[in-house]
């Protein structure tokens, strides 16, 4: 008869050598999940060759090539504005008026000045003649006759300058109206009526039909790619189907004192779809001083302070870093200056998870996806 003692060691030994079974299973399972590889899926770029040029974009104004800030030429206060910003004016027609009272007042003192000037010289020219009677008749003297002769030639000369000061009165009350010169659209008006201007002082802004510009303000760092004459293209807020041919016509010599950019003119060929105040896009080409490959912000990383990238080796299917140089950064990437080359595959997404010798995988689709759309990006310039 097995005692009860003896059942029990057997069950301890038993439940003993499941454990140390289980044990070692559990172990050999550790054992294997340590052994296994990771090999994680990535998306990749492909770079495309380095770009040799690159695409300035820059967006103004349509304007006018002429503007003509028009002012009175006598003081006065405004009594009458007779346009609006937006109509139409043509040579001679009035914009504005302002109180001529008192240059017709000088008017009229001007015509009486005159008019005694002209009875002076009646009065004088009878008495030279009278003195030259009487020294023909030997009866006056030459002395006499002199006198005559210069109190004359005066009253002449007074005549003369009061002549001189009733057309400049009457300038005057020309003046008093605010004429156009020339044909063209009324863009600005600076006073209105009840305001007291002098002379000189801008009133209103006339945008002389004919040629069209857009003027633009280029940084310091891009001013040397904009030359007279260089050949850009215009594309218009409005439409997009419509691109013109521009030319750029002047550059300003000097920065603005608070943007520090430079004003850049880009003339346009005559096309009735460009109106005064559009918005346009000049685009022009710059030649790169170094050659530039572009690649997705997100393929971007840093490791020690230093900005790297995770390049892929397709034959080992390891990924291994390389620090990289960057040139700049735009919406649409980064542009590297150093550090990669044409053909390099490198990880686009996930750079966190990346270790040096990390097994990858991926697949043909997205490799080739990732080429084009690399290629793509390359091809298309950095906008500025």
């Amino acid at each position: 008869m097995v005692s009860l003692t003896t059942t029990t060691l057997r069950t301890v030994a038993g439940a003993a050598l499941f454990a140390a079974l289980g044990l070692a299973l559990s172990g050999c399972n550790e054992k294997k999940e340590e052994t296994a590889e990771v090999i994680r899926p990535v998306k990749v770029v492909e770079i495309a060759q380095a770009d040799t040029t690159r695409k300035l974009d820059y967006s103004g104004s349509v304007k006018a090539r002429t503007d003509m800030n028009l002012g009175f030429r006598v003081n006065g206060k405004i009594v009458e504005r007779k346009v609006d910003i937006g109509e139409k004016v043509k040579p001679g027609d009035v914009l504005a008026r302002i109180d001529a009272t008192d240059y017709v007042l000088a008017v009229r003192r001007s015509q009486a000045d005159l008019d005694s000037a002209e009875k002076q010289v009646q009065t004088t020219e009878l008495a030279r003649n009278r003195a030259q009677l009487l020294f023909d008749k030997s009866v006056g003297s030459k002395s006499q006759l002199e006198q005559a002769e210069l109190s004359y030639d005066q009253a002449v000369s007074t005549r003369d300058s009061a002549v001189s000061a009733l057309a400049e009165a009457k300038n005057q009350v020309a003046y008093s109206d605010l004429t156009s010169d020339m044909s063209g659209i009324v863009t600005t008006i600076n006073a209105d009526v009840g305001q007291v201007v002098s002379s000189g002082t801008p009133v209103i802004t006339v945008a002389v039909d004919g040629e069209k510009e857009v003027l633009i303000a280029v940084p310091e760092m891009d001013i040397a790619q904009f030359k007279v004459g260089k050949d850009v293209k215009a594309r218009f807020w409005s439409d997009d189907a419509l691109v013109l041919d521009g030319k750029v016509r002047e550059v300003a010599g000097s920065a603005d004192t608070q943007s520090r950019t430079f004003a850049v003119r880009v003339s346009l060929p005559n096309d009735p779809r460009v109106l005064l105040g559009m918005t346009a896009t000049i685009e022009a080409q710059a030649d790169n001083t170094q050659p530039y490959v572009s690649i997705p912000l997100s393929a971007l990383a840093q490791r020690n302070g230093q900005q790297i990238v995770w390049l892929v080796d397709r034959g080992a299917g390891i990924v291994h870093s390389r620090a990289v140089k960057v040139a700049d950064f735009a919406d649409d990437g980064v542009r590297v200056a150093d550090g990669l080359r044409a053909g390099d595959v490198v990880v686009a997404a996930g750079t966190q998870f990346m270790t040096e010798n990390m097994k990858v995988k991926l697949s043909a689709a997205s490799a080739q996806q990732a080429a084009a759309d690399t290629h793509a990006a390359s091809a298309a310039d950095i906008v500025r």
